[in-house]
């Protein structure tokens, strides 16, 4: 449920599916599990040269897809694990 985190991704020429179904077998990218439903992947590419991103899991974020530090403890209904 917490972030999910991506050593050194690629930059520029890399796009990226970010599951925001919550159903992909490939969390946290989209594996066209949501197929059928309303939901679509959130497509998304690393601008700047960063060692690791931090990719949200609870699907709550309010910078998708990136992990928010907060939606995950919103949505557990308390403290999550750090």
């Amino acid at each position: 449920m917490g972030p999910y985190t991506v050593q050194n991704p690629k930059i520029h020429d890399k796009m990226y599916r970010w599951c925001s179904c919550g159903q992909s077998l490939n969390q946290p990218f989209c594996d066209d599990s949501h197929k059928g439903t309303q939901f679509k992947p959130y497509r998304f590419s690393i601008e700047q040269k960063v060692t690791e991103v931090n990719l949200c899991g609870c699907k709550l974020t309010t910078k998708k897809p990136f992990c928010d530090g907060s939606s995950c403890k919103a949505g557990a209904g308390g403290d999550a694990p750090s």
